[in-house]
């Protein structure tokens, strides 16, 4: 019997201007490819020109005003791409990253990363390279934890699921590096694997 091909957990992040896709912008994503073995085998990271005729969201703003804010804010603003090239790059970058596995998207929360990054692919290029292929963290800590869903949160992760040394900037590559971990240390947990303290960078 063939062996299913390996899968390789692509931690997304994306920054946006408002909390949905289409009615406003996404400012910039990363995607952070791990192995299960922890292994960070390759990233890409964009950031965007805003949507023709989309809108900005005043709270989303308001956040982005914040003084911890600013300076990622602005790094999403500099070297900006249209949508369309970004997603044409994004889905050359995904089919040199199926040398490693298949690629699964994972997102802190899914319903949120997941879904601006596939309206995107739908609306520039008509099709998603990854199908509905989707892995949301929380859920995934939910079941390995035996809890229920509103129950589990990064502030109720193990210690040993957080790894020391990366850090969550609203930066899109540094949040999908750090939440690829974090998913890492979920998977190998569940499957009873020994932990990897750090990730091995082979980019």
């Amino acid at each position: 019997m063939q062996q299913p091909l390996a899968e390789l957990y692509v931690s997304t992040d994306i920054e946006a201007n408002g909390p949905c896709p289409g009615l406003f912008s996404m400012l910039s994503f990363g995607l952070a490819a791990f192995t299960v073995e922890k292994e960070l085998v390759g990233t890409f990271t964009r950031n965007l020109e805003l949507l023709e005729g989309a809108g900005l969201d005043e709270r989303t703003m308001t956040w982005w005003a914040l003084p911890e804010n600013v300076i990622p804010y602005q790094r999403s603003r500099e070297n900006l791409i249209s949508p369309r090239n970004a997603m044409l790059e994004c889905k050359e970058w995904l089919e040199t990253m199926r040398r490693f596995g298949r690629p699964l998207i994972c997102g802190a929360p899914a319903g949120f990363d997941f879904t601006f990054l596939y309206y995107y692919f739908q609306r520039e290029l008509g099709e998603s390279p990854v199908g509905f292929a989707s892995l949301d963290l929380r859920t995934y800590a939910a079941a390995v934890m035996k809890r229920q869903y509103r129950q589990v949160g990064k502030r109720q992760y193990p210690s040993e699921w957080i790894d020391d040394g990366l850090p969550h900037t609203h930066v899109a590559l540094d949040d999908a590096i750090e939440q690829g971990c974090m998913l890492i240390n979920m998977i190998r947990t569940n499957l009873s694997l020994p932990r990897v303290p750090k990730l091995h960078d082979l980019r």
